[in-house]
């Protein structure tokens, strides 16, 4: 006999167990989620830094660097070759290079029409030849060597405030203004080529335009530009001095004076301070006194990527 089907929905026993088992699963999901401790992921927290354990930059090489240095050209068997011009895609020396610059309106050598896409901001191609690096009696990379002589002395930190007198096109203020947070560094500088240079050449190619320097175009020791209110810990002058007349150098110290930070602040000066010893020990004394500066002392670099040593004199502000 058939079996009739009767009215409704009919359920199999199947069905009725799979459906029981996604219930028992759910309600033990759920379970397990207000019982546990919630955590959005399993990712690591990260690390907060204070100000006091963040690591800065070291400004010069340690002993150790040396040792290094020293190893990784020893276990390559490096040795300085001749000085001869280096096969390559395109060898030529800075005058060829700039002549093509002239001739071709550009270093990709276009003509016609399109010989003249030039940028908003065309660079010189004197600065592109990069022959302003050889303005210097010294080696362009020996700038790197002067800041870490400097920064050392003052105890230079990223806060510090610094002013250089006679940047010239940034041989060692490039490494200042990278070291110190934006708008820290500050220069005078009279040569417009130099400046050129500063602006147009190293600051863009070193990634630096963002750190806003300071550099003023200006003579006969004039820091009016730079505020009044504006202290340094460090100011410099690299081989300036001495070729300045002994009468502007002592204008120069006499305006600089009342912009050191007290006790703290020290001017750094390179080579020699005949201004000084022209007049006699005692006598520069008294004047160095009336300005409210002492002389420290001389200290000896030893330069890493000099050839010599480099001789630096010391003067502080001596009154508060």
């Amino acid at each position: 006999m058939a079996l009739v089907p009767s009215k409704g929905v009919g359920i199999s026993v199947q069905v009725l167990v799979l459906s029981a088992a996604a219930a028992t699963t759910l309600l033990f999901f759920l379970l397990f989620t207000f019982l546990s401790p919630w955590s959005p992921c399993s990712c690591p927290t990260p690390a907060v830094l204070n100000e006091s354990d963040k690591i800065l930059e070291p400004t010069s090489a340690s002993v150790e660097d040396i040792d290094w240095l020293k190893s990784q050209i020893e276990a390559n068997g490096l040795h300085m070759q001749p000085n001869v011009l280096r096969k390559g895609i395109n060898p030529r020396t800075r005058q060829r290079q700039l002549q093509d610059l002239l001739q071709f309106k550009g270093i990709s050598h276009y003509e016609g029409e399109e010989a003249n896409n030039h940028t908003a901001l065309p660079c010189p191609g004197e600065l592109l030849v990069e022959e302003h690096h050889s303005y210097y009696g010294e080696p362009w990379a020996g700038g790197r060597d002067v800041f870490e002589f400097l920064a050392g002395a003052v105890h230079l930190t990223p806060n510090s405030q610094v002013l250089e007198i006679g940047c010239g096109t940034l041989r060692v203020g490039l490494h200042f203004i990278r070291y110190l947070n934006p708008g820290y560094y500050h220069c005078l500088e009279r040569d417009e080529l130099s400046l050129m240079a500063a602006f147009q050449y190293e600051l863009p190619s070193h990634g630096l335009l963002f750190k806003r320097p300071l550099i003023i175009k200006g003579e006969d020791m004039d820091f009016s530009k730079f505020g009044h209110e504006t202290t340094y810990d460090l100011i410099y002058a690299s081989a300036v001095f001495l070729h300045m007349p002994d009468k502007l150098v002592w204008t120069a110290l006499e305006r600089l004076v009342g912009r050191l930070k007290p006790l703290q602040g020290g001017i750094l000066v390179s080579h020699n301070i005949k201004f000084c010893s022209r007049l006699g020990g005692e006598e520069c004394t008294k004047r160095l006194n009336s300005l409210g500066l002492g002389y420290v002392g001389k200290h000896i670099h030893d330069s890493l990527l000099f050839n010599h040593y480099d001789i630096w004199f010391e003067f502080r502000r001596s009154k508060a």
